[in-house]
C-alpha cells in the first residue's frame, strides 16, 4: 500500500511540477492580476518589496506536494529567485494551481525572507483573491465575505500572502510547512 501511495503521490508530482517553473514575463503578468485587487494595491503601495510566484503546483494523493519557483523584489528590483516546497500527509486528492504573492512591509521583513531558507509559522494564512472579490481569510484567521464588509487585516511579523487559484478556487490556502530559499541575483 505504501508503495502504491508513493507512486501515486511521484505521479501527481510529474504533472504539476511543469507548471511550476517561473520566468520573468509570468512574474509580470502574474503581479499584473493580483494589482487588479484594490486590496493588494493598498498593501503594494505600502510594500517595500515582494515575491510573485507565477504558478505553484500542488498535488496529492494521501502524502501531497507543492512546489513553485519565482523572483524576489526590492522596489521594482529584481534581486534574486525563490523557490516554495510543502510536504503535507493527510486526507487529500487530487491537484490544484495557484498564484502567490508575498509582500513585506520594510526591511527587516524583506532580509528575514532573503536569509536563504525561510518557513512560515504553522498558524499563517494567506489572503484568497478571486478575479471578482476583494478580500478573504488574513494573516491571523480574520475574513471577509468577496465584494462585502472587510475586517481589519495587516501585515503580520512584517508580511502578507495573496494567494489566486488559477483553473479552480481556493478561498483560503494554509502557509505552515511551505519552506521558502532564496539565491541573490
Amino acid at each position: 500500500m505504501l508503495r502504491k501511495t508513493i507512486m501515486m503521490f511521484a505521479a501527481v508530482l510529474i504533472c504539476v511540477t511543469p507548471m511550476a517553473f517561473a520566468d520573468a514575463q509570468g512574474e509580470k503578468e502574474a503581479l499584473a492580476e493580483f494589482m487588479k485587487s484594490d486590496v493588494v494595491q493598498k498593501f503594494k503601495a505600502k510594500s517595500y518589496g515582494y515575491a510573485v510566484f507565477p504558478t505553484i503546483g500542488k498535488g496529492g494523493f494521501g502524502i501531497g506536494g507543492a512546489h513553485g519557483k519565482g523572483g524576489v523584489y526590492r522596489g521594482n528590483t529584481r534581486t534574486g529567485d525563490s523557490s516554495m516546497t510543502q510536504v503535507s500527509i493527510g486526507l487529500q486528492l487530487g491537484g490544484q494551481a495557484y498564484r502567490q504573492l508575498i509582500l513585506f512591509e520594510d526591511k527587516r521583513a524583506f532580509d528575514d525572507f532573503t536569509s536563504g531558507n525561510f518557513e512560515f509559522s504553522a498558524q499563517a494564512e494567506a489572503i484568497a483573491i478571486t478575479s471578482s472579490a476583494g478580500a478573504a481569510a488574513g494573516t491571523e484567521g480574520s475574513s471577509a465575505s468577496a465584494d462585502s464588509e472587510q475586517r481589519a487585516t495587516g501585515f503580520h511579523k512584517g508580511m502578507i500572502v495573496f494567494t489566486e487559484g488559477k483553473g479552480g478556487l481556493m478561498y483560503q490556502a494554509t502557509l505552515g510547512g511551505q519552506k521558502y530559499n532564496y539565491k541573490a541575483k
